[in-house]
């Protein structure tokens, strides 16, 4: 499955279209442990499926190298454990509570099977990196530390039977063979079950401009129709859908076994598809293009912002693998950006991927008394700006790259 690709993640077409080259770039998660330490660069581009119109990487990076040690954990982010709480009720509010047991594929850290515990449910988690998997045993959340795959739910079946509900948070865009596991979902769901799918929503990527959420990791841009076709060949079907705050914008796809009644708002946003051209080739065009443009812009911003500051310093905030598509997209190294500040001990004393700017604690970075804080994470810049001014009194302006063009605040 590694190498470049020649057919359709989804539908296995050889149809596919190349649109948008954002040259070699190293794995947006493999932060050096020092300045001068090797890396490797892969290609890194999209291409359209012409028969699913599927948005997806040309390029499939090994994923033992990609998830056997992760650096990003679900826990650290307030947004998201908010969230996990809206997520459980939303989820069990479409499941009632039976016997059987709810299975996360993909859980990280457990963030979000601990409000299906504290409601009385049996839980599990699947996940791939084993730091994060032993993170979460220890706290409370029983993981199996495993790549999902139709074998590995043949074989959990086998073990514990089958879950009542499954949800899989931000991973299917993740997986190299996505048919597999899909399959793997399918054979695990009991067959009055039901299956919950969250992913990175194309139509918010391709209006918001959102190139930094393509990296190595990310594999497919689903819109509705694009996932609905993958989860129907498995026999399933979607029959409700929810927006989410994560990522910038995503959503969370509800699908049983069989075909049911269908919510207005799902119908409502294949309408929405259709009407928009978002599966058309002209419009991923268009965002490249927009892409490009984007990124003058913000280099331009940048620099002004240095000239202003009587010091020369922009600080970053948020090492994120969305930062460090956007730093290498758009050329950006220690020159512009000397350092960038980060809550996860995981990436403190690190080095961003390609790009090579010192990861540091807030508090280190905070004490330069900078004037500009570029925030990378921009998906949290409500959470990050808190932050900065109840913690550190911070009084100077944001640069905030997305979504649609950079801005700058002023506190």
């Amino acid at each position: 499955m590694m190498g470049l690709i020649d057919h359709c993640r989804v539908c296995n077409s050889p149809n596919l279209k190349p649109f948008f080259d954002l040259g070699s770039q190293p794995l947006a998660n493999s932060l050096p442990a020092g300045p001068d330490e090797k890396e490797n660069y892969y290609p890194l581009s999209l291409s359209w499926c012409a028969d699913c119109n599927l948005v997806q990487l040309d390029y499939t990076a090994d994923p033992k190298i990609l998830f056997d040690e992760y650096v990003w954990v679900t826990g650290t982010s307030g947004v998201a454990q908010k969230y996990s709480q809206t997520f459980a009720d939303e989820l069990i509010a479409r499941v009632p509570k039976e016997d059987g047991y709810v299975l996360e594929v993909a859980s990280n850290d457990g963030t979000f099977l601990f409000p299906f515990i504290e409601k009385g449910y049996k839980v599990l988690g699947v996940d791939p990196a084993k730091n994060i998997a032993e993170m979460a045993e220890k706290a409370g959340a029983p993981t199996l530390c495993a790549f999902w795959s139709e074998a590995e739910a043949e074989k959990l079946v086998s073990e514990r039977g089958k879950a009542k509900a499954i949800f899989a948070r931000n991973v299917l865009p993740h997986v190299a063979n996505t048919v597999d596991f899909v399959k793997g979902l399918a054979r695990a769901l009991s067959d009055d079950g039901t299956l919950a799918i969250e992913a990175h929503y194309a139509k918010i990527i391709l209006e918001g401009l959102h190139y930094d959420s393509i990296y190595h990791e990310h594999l497919c841009y689903f819109t509705l129709k694009s996932l609905e076709k993958l989860l129907n060949d498995s026999g399933l079907f979607v029959f409700d859908i929810m927006a989410s705050p994560i990522s910038g914008g995503s959503m969370v796809v509800y699908a049983k076994k069989s075909r049911g009644e269908e919510s207005a708002l799902l119908k409502s946003y294949r309408d929405n598809e259709e009407k928009i051209g978002l599966n058309s080739f002209a419009s991923w065009q268009g965002f490249a293009a927009r892409s490009i443009s984007h990124r003058d812009k913000l280099n331009e911003m940048l620099d002004e912002a240095k000239k202003s500051d009587p010091n020369g310093l922009v600080v970053g905030y948020g090492a994120s693998a969305r930062s460090s598509a956007l730093l290498n997209f758009c050329g950006i190294n220690r020159s512009r950006l000397p350092v960038i500040a980060d809550k996860n001990p995981l990436k403190q004393g690190r080095y961003t991927a390609g790009s090579r700017i010192p990861i540091e604690k807030p508090e280190a970075v905070m004490a330069r008394k900078p004037t500009h804080v570029f925030i990378l994470a921009w998906n949290f810049e409500e959470e990050i700006r808190n932050y900065l001014e109840k913690d550190f009194g911070f009084k100077g302006t944001y640069i905030v790259p997305l979504p649609n063009d950079p801005r700058i605040i002023k506190t």
